[in-house]
């Protein structure tokens, strides 16, 4: 089958498009010809080497986390789905940059029957990672106040959607130009990164979504009110992470200590310091599945590249500039 790939750590430069074997099927998996990805900044972070020694991929290692696409075949123990069922996952086995991947039916779920393949692409992580951190962790309520950081970027815009369906005040930090664009999905307060310091005009916040880590979540400790929690996809992870993971005992001892000075900062003012690693999970994409044809969230796509263009597709999310996800079609001519 066609994939996009790397057989070493190391920059877009070495990304290979070529044959690579079909993935075979275990009792509980699902096979799916992909239609659509997106990219994430987390390949970018992983064909770069960055998370080798925590989680080092077997090469050739196949890119991309998210896809919708078709069921071609089950497992013997699959019930739910069926061959023809047009699905939606984050990846849990093989890489989305491919003709063909395996996830485990527990990963996966009907698409939204209002969307394109291309814009199911564009949801599975993003979606996931804001549920998890709004609704799984935060438990944010109705009235409740909640900052997220970087409101244009992929996550950002399904997380402002996601807190302002659970009834939030919704702040976010995004620049200027996307001021009219953040406030349209629901922002309430929009910060100007570029001309105002966040924490001179956020105070007495419930609930920070942090996707920045570094200085921005050292400040965002300054803006939560006693009690309050930082949920950050950026930080130093934290024991939840190691054994998640199944960390060996060396990395579970070291692993908690990454995230100590922002945990003890954190304790000092009685809030909750947070790390997540977004898992996949099938029920809450299909709780996802459900908002987003109720027209509660929409998908932002940027834009849309064809699998041979995926090194131009990989530059362009590098740069940072994009609003919402980019996607590849992964058959030509869709």
């Amino acid at each position: 089958m066609k994939a996009i790939y790397i057989e070493r750590y190391g920059n877009i430069d070495g990304v290979q498009h070529g044959d690579l074997p079909k993935p075979h099927l275990q009792p509980d998996d699902v096979l799916i010809q992909i239609h659509a990805a997106s990219i994430n900044p987390l390949d970018l972070r992983v064909l770069e080497g960055e998370f080798k020694a925590i989680l080092p991929v077997k090469f050739p290692f196949i890119l991309g986390n998210d896809l919708a696409g078709v069921v071609v075949e089950v497992g013997d123990r699959i019930k739910k789905f069926k061959i023809g069922d047009e699905v939606y996952a984050k990846t849990d086995q093989t890489g989305a940059f491919a003709e063909y991947a395996v996830v485990k039916a527990s990963a996966l779920s009907l698409k939204p029957r209002n969307l394109s393949m291309q814009q199911a692409a564009s949801l599975p992580l993003v979606a996931l990672t804001s549920w998890q951190a709004i609704v799984e962790i935060a438990k944010v309520q109705t009235g409740q106040k909640v900052l997220i950081h970087a409101g244009s970027g992929g996550v950002g815009t399904i997380a402002i959607q996601l807190a302002k369906h659970l009834g939030a005040v919704v702040a976010t930090t995004t620049s200027g130009k996307n001021a009219d664009w953040v406030k349209a999905l629901g922002a309430d307060i929009i910060v100007d990164y570029k001309t105002t310091d966040f924490e001179d005009v956020i105070q007495d916040y419930d609930v920070v979504f942090d996707t920045q880590g570094g200085k921005t979540l050292e400040k965002s400790l300054h803006v939560l009110k006693r009690g309050g929690r930082v949920i950050s996809i950026s930080g130093p992870p934290d024991s939840n992470f190691a054994k998640t993971i199944n960390a060996n005992w060396l990395l579970q001892w070291i692993i908690p200590l990454l995230s100590w000075s922002i945990r003890h900062k954190a304790k000092k003012r009685g809030i909750e310091y947070s790390f997540l690693f977004m898992q996949p999970n099938g029920n809450q994409l299909a709780e996802i599945a459900q908002l987003v044809e109720s027209g509660a969230i929409k998908p932002v796509v940027d834009q849309v590249f064809d699998i041979a263009n995926t090194k131009q597709a990989l530059e362009y999310v590098n740069t940072g500039r994009a609003k919402g996800k980019v996607v590849i079609n992964m058959i030509q001519g869709t």
